[in-house]
């Protein structure tokens, strides 16, 4: 008789261990990376370094003075809503800030979760430096269509198809690719795709090396919870529902096939994404066209507001190498 019932309760346990690594990895699907999910902000975790009162307070400052810049921006430059459709048929939109006559243009690429309205400080300092400034809200973000965040990877395609609207309002533009956090990941992921000539530079403020790294990293941060089984389940279970793996969704893979120039930034402080992994990312960006900022005591996304204006006098010097 107890050699009948071992195995049907080994295969019960099986079940029901199958089951619920499912309905895990399927929760963490659409927690991360569903339009709806809850993948936010978390407590700071103490294991990094922490702004000094200082530098807290500089922060500060100058988040208050570009919320300024942003309103008298948006005040005097409302922008213009336009739109694209991807390659797999969902509707795109951004708002594009015309600088007249000018044939230098950026691209700037919001973070995780957000929309275009997160990259004003880039548009208005950009615009003010003579570019003509796209603002797209990435799939599944603001007003563009999609189910799944892209994390950088769909977007990379979207990106392109961005390029190719700008290049249909200006055949002798110079575009450069300017994204912050998951906007930093899009640049790199499409820096190594088979970029048009019009494309002539990137610069990446606090990207990740993959998704499968930042989202290894938020797992035990979150939950405690190790890689395995549940990031191999909750990646395969992507590849189904949003089209692409957490393992394929690599910045770092894409950056070593980049041969144009690219801009590296990051903060010491960051909680988010780790600060080594600007490092990781530089060295694997082949060439010599390529340079690295660091913001002393900045968390994520606040390497603008430590520098202050160092910050856009460095990128605006890089750039002025090759637009």
């Amino acid at each position: 008789m107890r050699k009948k019932i071992l195995p049907k309760l080994l295969i019960a346990v099986v079940v029901i261990l199958l089951a619920a690594d499912l309905f895990i990895s399927n929760y963490l699907v659409n927690y991360a990376i569903g339009r709806s999910g809850d993948g936010g902000d978390r407590e700071v975790s103490l294991d990094v370094e922490t702004p000094g009162e200082g530098v807290e307070k500089t922060i500060a400052d100058n988040r208050a003075l570009q919320q300024t810049k942003n309103e008298e921006f948006l005040a005097e430059h409302p922008g213009e809503t336009v739109g694209i459709t991807s390659d797999d048929g969902l509707a795109l939109n951004g708002v594009y800030y015309e600088n007249t006559d000018s044939h230098l243009w950026v691209i700037t690429l919001h973070g995780y979760r957000s929309d275009h309205r997160a990259g004003l400080a880039a548009a208005q300092h950009f615009y003010d430096a003579g570019y003509q400034v796209l603002s797209p809200d990435l799939r599944a973000c603001g007003d563009s269509e999609g189910d799944y965040v892209g994390m950088g990877w769909l977007d990379r395609k979207d990106v392109l198809d961005w390029v190719d609207w700008v290049t249909g309002q200006d055949t002798s533009a110079k575009i450069v690719l300017y994204g912050v956090s998951m906007g930093a990941a899009t640049t790199m992921m499409t820096s190594g795709e088979d970029t048009p000539d019009q494309v002539c530079a990137f610069v990446e403020d606090c990207g990740y090396t993959s998704v499968w790294d930042i989202f290894s990293n938020e797992l035990k941060l979150r939950f405690g919870l190790p890689e395995f089984p549940v990031l191999y389940s909750a990646s395969a279970l992507s590849s189904v529902k949003a089209r692409y793996s957490f393992k394929e969704a690599s910045a770092l893979k894409q950056v070593a096939s980049c041969e144009k120039p690219m801009m590296f930034i990051h903060g010491t402080a960051d909680d988010f994404i780790p600060y080594e992994m600007m490092d990781t990312l530089y060295q694997a960006k082949p060439g010599d066209n390529k340079t690295s900022l660091t913001a002393e005591g900045a968390g994520h996304g606040e390497a603008m507001y430590v520098l202050g204006d160092a910050y856009w006098e460095s990128v605006f010097s890089f750039l002025g190498q090759y637009m």
